[in-house]
């Protein structure tokens, strides 16, 4: 019986450094995982900003700086104003004698439904 008692206890004794053994493995692999995901958001970080000097760089060869770009956008704009400032001077006076024209031009005419009085 002893002999049974000491296996059981051996048995328990092992079955114990097992599940340690187990658990020091879950918290390794836990480690690893947090660890393996840890570089990998510094790695994708990394590659956005990588990514994003790219782009500034095409941005500034292709299409200038943004100050540039609006200084551009800016002329554009005083430009047409300018144009069309120009545009309603000289037409001004031709277009004021054609409104006053069809103002002034007034024929009475009865409307096309008026049926005259009623009749009782």
């Amino acid at each position: 019986m002893a002999s049974q008692t000491q296996g059981i206890q051996q048995l328990l004794a092992a079955e114990k450094r097992a599940a340690e053994k187990v658990g020091e493995a879950r918290k390794r692999k836990q480690r690893r995982l947090k660890q393996a995901k840890e570089e990998a958001q510094e790695e994708i970080e990394r590659y956005r900003q990588e990514r994003e000097r790219q782009f500034k760089e095409f941005e500034a060869k292709h299409m200038g700086s943004r100050e540039g770009v609006a200084a551009k956008i800016d002329a554009d704009t005083v430009l047409k104003i300018e144009e069309m400032n120009r545009a309603i001077s000289t037409n001004k006076g031709a277009l004021i004698g054609e409104i006053l024209k069809l103002v002034y031009d007034i024929k009475p005419q009865l409307h096309a439904n008026y049926q005259g009085a009623p009749k009782n």
